[in-house]
């Protein structure tokens, strides 16, 4: 060997590993082994503005861009309008053929929305409360190819307080009494509760903070700037005694006692405040982007100086990494006005948290700010579920009018990217594409252009009948409008606790009827005309069983208004044929969900109990689980704080031992009444409240044939249920 090349082998040797990493190949590799070999990455930096390129050479396909999430973005391009794949959450592998289909001419996409954030608080809780590894791995994946490079990255960081609050002199129980359980952890680092689910046991905090740390790890090998959570001002509602901290008076949040909050003027806030960065910093490094809510959903907030509350918290912020932004959420009445008038454009990054329904940043809406967030920077984001729910929804038109208003618009002057701000995902992927798309289309591009694009890519063909379904979807329940402000999917009647006027499930959602009932059922049997070509095709068997569901689930809506005015009307026969056909409907439900593992309560089970280590672990991550998505909390939290069914589930399993139940008790005493009997007053916690409590198992695996037995129990539909 040479002198010069013995020099240069032994630089390579001297430079660190990192600096060689290709995420791109190991990304291929996790879709398809061997499809590395297909594809030319070629990362080029110094542009002026985000990119990726598709081109070939030779018999591979070239994809280039100027970061790694770019090139990931551009490569999933490829993949949905090339070669008619769609990675989506339950499916992040494919068999790509053997020779890809060719690049004819380059195909370039830039884009100036340079930030692409993903996450609520809600989301760790209501999705990913039970994740692994490899469950992240996939997520994480996903991210890169749908352009997302800014996440909030908030697993750990009840590690991070645990530290904390042992240096303050908090002993490890009165820690287990303050930091809730695993499924309720987003309400606690949202100063909404103490304790609830936990006390969380020593090995929950060691592999939280393991697999953050393999997170963190992962995001940056791709380039993603994770969103740390940042210090506010919450402690323990009891830190005036601990403490002498002079913190505001604890106050309920619906039924549960809130944490206290040090005012950030406080004297001791700055120390507090660098405690908690100093914990965050050993355990997962500094970041350029911290995220902070104070005075979330704040009542009585007269005589805080927002202004100097502010400077406090930006400060403690900008001391543990001087060009760090502030992340902070556009939702009510938050970010203050008073707090952020003083601040230099480049201090904060505001998230219009609900741009597709009640946009803050200055166009028409029922929370429209008249001068937007005036100089601060701000994202675009489409928040779409609420609590997890299941149920088609979207706001096509709307999403669509609102992004293009912002082209050109001075209160738009801010804008620097797009955002995914759901509580609840693995939901309705139609609405997540369109969103992770529009920063890279030039050209407006209409709904029905759109549509056939993505269906297309998502079922890796073209087929008259799928269209017609989609276009009647999207027309309809894909459409939610202007004006309706409801908080999520058309909630479904099986969930709701039965009454007389059983119209929203959770107590929040402020549902209006604004598409016709029987439009899901048309789409559905349009689908199943064509179901057997595509058996096999994983993402139309998911769309399949979906939109059957949602069929059932507007039919159920129909017959329970028919039962009850069948009772109303002291029609008898009526009565029982329609309360009949009501049960029937929801067990017919139980059964089409057990097609698809995404469906099945027990695999929201399952994976709460694979997080424990022993047998009580396992017992309290289950009833975790299980309470987060029935009773929510205790009898007062669930009745008079109005918290129950809110992340109701319309899943296999629950649909059938706990919801048939409630309404099979319902219907039987208004039976009774019909019968002579008189109306009963039906404690429905206590009859909730057993299930949270069980360990009876359920499977995680999907059972049965989707697509016989969405063509059998949509034939419930056509059946005649008179004598």
């Amino acid at each position: 060997m040479s002198t010069k090349n013995f020099l240069l082998a032994s630089l390579f040797c001297l430079l660190p590993f990192t600096l060689f990493a290709n995420p791109i190949k190991d990304l291929l590799e996790r879709i398809d082994p061997g499809a590395s070999k297909k594809f030319v990455i070629q990362l080029q930096k110094n542009a002026d503005k985000d990119f990726f390129e598709l081109d070939q050479k030779g018999d591979k396909v070239v994809v280039r861009g100027n970061t790694y999430v770019n090139i990931a973005t551009g490569l999933n391009w490829y993949l949905k309008y090339y070669a008619g794949i769609q990675l989506t959450w339950n499916d992040m592998q494919a068999d790509l053929p053997e020779a890809l289909p060719k690049v004819p001419h380059p195909e370039r996409h830039e884009t100036n929305l340079g930030l692409r954030y993903d996450f609520n608080y809600c989301t760790y809780s209501y999705t990913m409360a039970f994740w692994d590894w490899a469950r992240w791995e996939k997520e994480i994946d996903w991210m890169a190819l749908h352009g997302i490079n800014l996440p909030l990255a908030a697993v750990g960081q009840e590690c991070v307080w645990r530290n904390m609050l042992l240096q303050l002199g908090y002993t490890k129980d009165e820690i287990n009494r303050f930091i809730a359980g695993p499924a309720f952890l987003a309400w606690w680092a949202m100063n909404n509760l103490e304790g609830w689910g936990g006390p969380n046991p020593d090995s929950w905090y060691e592999q939280q903070e393991a697999l953050q740390k393999k997170i963190l790890k992962r995001m940056r090998e791709y380039g993603i700037k994770p969103v740390l959570p940042g210090y506010s001002g919450m402690v323990p509602h009891d830190a005036n005694k601990k403490l002498g901290l002079n913190v505001t008076e604890p106050a309920l949040w619906n039924g549960f006692t809130r944490p206290a909050f040090l005012m950030p003027t406080d004297s001791r806030f700055a120390e507090i405040a660098a405690l908690y960065y100093k914990e965050l910093e050993k355990l997962f490094g500094k970041a350029d982007y911290y995220s902070m809510d104070p005075f979330h959903e704040l009542e009585n907030a007269e005589d805080v100086d927002f202004d100097a509350a502010g400077k406090a918290v930006l400060n403690a912020m900008r001391k543990a990494n001087p060009k760090a932004v502030w992340v902070i959420q556009g939702w009510t009445e938050n970010p203050r006005p008073e707090m952020i008038k003083n601040m230099k454009n480049g201090d904060l990054l505001i998230l219009d948290l609900f741009s597709e329904c009640r946009p803050m940043w200055g166009i028409p809406s029922i929370w429209k700010r008249d001068k937007g967030y005036e100089q601060h920077d701000w994202l675009f984001c489409m928040l779409e579920n609420f609590g997890g729910n299941v149920g088609l929804h979207g706001r096509l038109d709307q999403l669509l009018n609102n992004f293009y208003l912002t082209k050109n618009n001075p209160l738009a002057e801010h804008l620097k990217g797009i955002g995914l701000t759901m509580e609840g995902s693995e939901n309705n992927p139609m609405m997540f594409e369109l969103m992770c798309e529009l920063p890279w289309r030039p050209e407006k591009i209409t709904k029905e252009a759109w549509l056939k694009e993505y269906l297309a890519a998502r079922y890796g063909v073209k087929d008259e009948k799928i269209e017609q379904a989609w276009e009647i979807l999207a027309n309809g329940i894909y459409n939610c409008p202007f004006g309706n402000n409801q908080q999520g999917p058309h909630e479904s009647i099986f969930c709701g606790r039965p009454s007389m006027n059983n119209f929203q499930v959770s107590s929040w959602s402020k549902m209006e009827n604004y598409y016709d009932p029987t439009s899901t059922e048309d789409a559905a049997r349009l689908m199943l005309e064509v179901a057997d070509k595509y058996r096999g095709n994983n993402n139309f068997e998911y769309d399949l069983v979906d939109i059957v569901r949602q069929a059932l689930s507007d039919r159920g809506r129909i017959v329970y208004n028919q039962a009850i005015a069948d009772f109303k009307s002291f029609d008898k026969r009526s009565y029982a044929r329609h309360s009949k056909e009501f049960l029937d409907l929801l067990l017919a439900q139980d059964r089409l969900l057990a097609t698809r593992s995404e469906f099945r309560v027990g695999r929201w089970i399952n994976q709460a109990r694979s997080l424990g280590n022993t047998p009580e672990e396992k017992d309290l991550y289950e009833w975790n689980a299980r309470v987060q998505i029935t009773t929510w909390g205790n009898r007062t939290c669930a009745d008079e704080g109005g918290l129950r069914d809110y992340a109701h589930k319309e899943w296999n399993g629950i649909l059938k031992d706990f919801y048939y139940k409630r309404w099979e008790a319902w219907w039987k005493m208004l039976q009774g009444v019909l019968d002579g009997g008189e109306m009963q007053e039906i404690d429905w916690y206590a009859m909730e409240e057993p299930w949270t409590l069980q360990h009876n198992p359920y499977k995680t695996e999907a059972e049965g044939d989707c697509i016989d037995t969405a063509r059998e129990v949509f034939s419930l539909l056509t059946t005649d249920y008179a004598d």
